[in-house]
Formats: C-alpha cells, sequence, structure tokens
C-alpha cells in the first residue's frame, strides 16, 4: 500500500465524505486525531479507521 500524506487513501465514499464533512482532506490532517473522535463521525467505521492508522503509519504517523 502506498499512501502519501496529501490525499486520503481509498476508505469508501461514505467514511471520505465524513472525514470531508468533518474538514479533513489529506492525510496528513489526520495525524493525532484521536481515534474515537474520527469513530464518531457518520460513515467512519472500524475497516475505514484501520484503513487510515496502517497509511500513518507507513509515515511515522498515527491517530490519536
Amino acid at each position: 500500500m502506498d499512501s502519501s500524506l496529501d490525499a486520503l487513501p481509498k476508505i469508501g465514499a461514505p467514511a471520505t465524505r465524513a472525514l470531508h464533512g468533518a474538514g479533513y482532506t489529506t492525510l496528513r490532517q489526520l495525524a493525532g486525531i484521536p481515534r474515537s473522535d474520527l469513530a464518531e463521525l457518520h460513515g467512519m467505521g472500524p475497516k475505514a479507521l484501520g484503513i487510515l492508522q496502517a497509511a500513518l503509519e507507513q509515515h511515522g504517523l498515527s491517530l490519536g
């Protein structure tokens, strides 16, 4: 899996819409955000959270 900090990984349309609706448009913006905060977004499920975490870890970052 190759990811850029300037884009969101493929996590599915509902999860992507949830992130955009909350103002997150890049992977970089998610570093340090508590996983529980993101889980509260409508459309964000455990699979999408796992993909986001894995993408962040490729850059030495993680969710809060």
